[in-house]
């Protein structure tokens, strides 16, 4: 745990100013918006923070901008408007906007102050654009200018939709190409700066859910955007999808999918990614034991994603550390949960956790158990087929909770299966993007492919051995729209391309033989599959069964585990499911971080440190909800030292040492600040003295602060 902050491993966002109790230690301070903003860069720093600034691009508190202040035009024909008229927004007079190249303009010369200001990143977050929107008048002029024709109405046509989509994609990419372009030159021309630019975004699962378009991929191809935040809480996590017919929550499976998606944008890319993880969401409804019960799930899920190891471990901190959110009582005015502040054993659980994710750069990661990882395909198209037409055969399955996808997703990965959404439109862009998959499933029904050389890499990865379940019956009302496969009538739909690609005929059906690899064609339309039970286990029987004949066995089970270093992260997706995780752990989603012997996996999410994993020869550092700095843990030392630094809150760190400690101190500013302390011993093993003191856990309780806790054990 001990490293040095431009690592960038952890981070967090923060428009309030700097509080003790908001101090959580982790790498870098992404500082919100442009109000005293020079103040608020010299104080984070002054705190030994890395620091980087975010704004929204889409949407902010830009009404100089939209009252004509800043070039002596009104803007407010640039708000995302929908069919009747109406701005779509954001707040109160804070509309989404439509990124003219004036908006671009802006926003570049607001920027450049923050360069001044001394920032080393800058995070443009959530270009989002509306599907209902495009009707504005700016929007109207950009169609004629990328079109080279007259407007049309989204709803008119399946055509004018994905068209509309499309153009809706290209504005946020040119902005952000320009923003990123100029603002980089003007730091380096006049500070010899390299400035860095990352894009804090929903993930394009989520997008296609809540029927928003944004660049997702396509910034991939942008040089200077250096990578993403991937915006997953429980606020998307929460979503509402359909299983076996059943329309429900499903907090850890929706975000170990938009996770995996996000995982797999960068995946071969050299972008960087990191993780969001929110404590709380801006909802009274809920109480704080549902906002940590659903908290645990999003961390499990992130963290069965092991190529990435960086996070954004809270955004908003003095939102809920000094804030106040639903208790267990109601409130009998407002019906409400009474509205209580967070309650201390969640608020050092917290700590420890975002400390803990400092710590997941680990030499080995994998499942345990069998848990076959199966790609699952998915193109930033999929948020252009949202608008559908009257006349679309499929239109009763067309809906937000996203059937298509989820009805293809949930039944394998319910069943234990490692579902990874991958990102089909990286096919062109990365040398072997599918050679980490033996297994992916396809359809085009939601979606389509961009160009065809993504078939013919497709074609070839089956060639030499993969295995493809390609669902869908050809029906989709978008297979009709102008695009590179009806050019000429030859083929009706991208598939039909894809299939002669693998030798097959375009009516093909059932399992088929492909040089080293096979094809399995099943003549669904996806969504069926989250609506009929007893269709979502026939194809889930038919991927087992086929599987086995290449001599990948899969046995059902909803418990995902993984190894991952010395930590053991686990899931329980039926909540009548439990097994038995064998071994010795500390509990790090406990208040008291206890020790665990063969652990029952009853509850939904678990995060474990492994015991067995220790080095008992030298002290280590299980967990803490401190940033432990300037430690002195030599081997043939008699005392061990070290300065806890965090946010003002009841503290903790647990080690494990040699022996049992005579003494333990915990000194700020030299006055004590122990709680207590508790030892517990190793069991000693059959070869050792059972009458010896063969070292164990100690837990040492303190009160945090920034100022640096001085402890000493002897």
């Amino acid at each position: 745990m001990f490293y040095d902050r431009t690592e960038e491993r952890t981070g967090m966002q923060e428009a309030a100013p700097y509080t003790p109790a908001t101090d959580t230690q982790c790498d870098f301070i992404m500082v919100y918006g442009f109000h005293n903003l020079k103040e608020r860069v010299k104080i984070w720093k002054k705190h030994g923070y890395v620091i980087h600034l975010m704004t929204g691009v889409a949407w902010g508190e830009y009404q100089d901008y939209l009252k004509g202040k800043f070039d002596g035009r009104l803007h407010w024909d640039e708000s995302q408007t929908d069919a009747r008229g109406e701005i779509i927004g954001h707040g109160f007079e804070v509309p989404y906007m439509v990124p003219a190249v004036s908006f671009a303009d802006y926003l570049a010369s607001k920027l450049k102050y923050a360069v001044d200001c001394g920032v080393e990143a800058i995070h443009l977050e959530e270009p989002e654009f509306w599907v209902r929107g495009g009707y504005s008048d700016a929007f109207k002029r950009e169609w004629r200018l990328y079109y080279k024709e007259e407007w049309q109405d989204p709803r008119s046509s399946a055509e004018a939709s994905y068209r509309s989509a499309k153009l809706k994609q290209y504005l946020y990419t040119r902005m952000l190409d320009r923003l990123c372009s100029e603002l980089k030159e003007y730091a380096l021309v006049k500070y010899n700066r390299v400035l860095r630019f990352y894009v804090p975004t929903h993930s394009l699962i989520n997008y296609a859910q809540w029927n928003i378009v944004s660049p997702e991929s396509a910034l991939i191809d942008l040089p200077g955007v250096d990578g993403y935040i991937a915006q997953i809480w429980t606020g998307t996590a929460r979503t509402k999808n359909r299983y076996l017919g059943e329309t429900a929550e499903r907090t850890f499976e929706t975000a170990f999918l938009e996770y995996g998606v996000m995982q797999e944008l960068v995946r071969g890319t050299g972008r960087k990614m990191w993780f969001l993880h929110d404590p709380i969401e801006d909802n009274p409804r809920y109480t704080w034991e549902n906002y940590r019960y659903n908290y645990y799930q999003t961390v499990a899920a992130s963290l069965m994603h092991p190529d990435v190891a960086a996070y954004e471990v809270c955004p908003w901190p003095n939102r809920f550390f000094n804030g106040k959110y639903g208790g267990p009582n109601i409130d009998p005015e407002t019906g409400l949960p009474e509205r209580i502040p967070m309650p201390e054993e969640y608020r050092t659980n917290l700590l420890v956790i975002m400390n803990v994710l400092r710590d997941m750069v680990q030499p080995d990661a994998h499942f345990v158990g069998n848990h076959p990882e199966i790609g699952l395909m998915i193109a930033d198209s999929a948020m252009f087929q949202k608008q559908t037409p009257a006349d679309d055969p499929h239109k009763e399955y067309i809906d937000d909770c996203f059937d298509a996808f989820f009805g293809m997703a949930l039944p394998l990965l319910k069943a234990g299966a490692a579902v990874r959404p991958v990102q089909l439109d990286n096919l062109r862009r990365a040398v072997g993007y599918l050679d980490a998959y033996r297994t992916i499933v396809l359809s085009y029904e939601y979606m389509k492919p961009e160009s065809p050389d993504i078939n013919n890499v497709i074609a070839e990865w089956v060639k030499q051995g993969g295995t493809l379940f390609y669902i869908g019956d050809g029906k989709d009302s978008y297979h009709g729209i102008r695009a590179w496969w009806n050019r000429g009538g030859k083929y009706a739909n991208p598939a039909e391309h894809l299939l002669e690609m693998c030798g097959l005929p375009k009516d093909a059906v059932g399992l088929h033989k492909v040089g080293a690899g096979q094809v399995y064609i099943i003549d669904k339309y996806p969504a069926e599959f989250a609506r009929d039970a007893a269709l979502a286990e026939e194809f889930r029987d038919t991927v087992r069964d086929t599987l086995a004949e290449t001599g990948i066995a899969w046995e059902y089970s909803p418990i995902l585990t993984m190894e991952r270093g010395t930590y053991t992260i686990t899931s329980v997706m039926d909540e009548t499911a439990s097994a038995v995780l064998e071994g010795t752990y500390i509990d790090l989603f406990s208040d008291e971080l206890v020790t665990v012997e063969n652990p029952v996996l009853d509850k939904i999410a678990g995060l474990y440190y492994n015991l067995a994993k220790i080095d008992r020869t030298q002290t280590q550092v299980i967990a803490s909800a401190a940033r432990l700095v300037k430690p002195h843990f030599g081997v043939k030392a008699r005392t061990i030292s070290f300065k806890a630094v965090g946010a003002a809150a009841n503290g903790v760190t647990v080690l494990s040492v040699k022996r049992k400690p005579a003494e333990v101190t915990a000194l700020l500013h030299g006055e004590d600040v122990l709680a207590k302390w508790d030892y517990e011993p190793y069991k000693p093993t059959s070869r050792q003295n059972p009458d010896k003191d063969h070292g164990g856990i100690l837990r040492i309780w303190y009160k945090n602060s920034p100022d640096g806790v001085d402890v000493k054990i002897k």
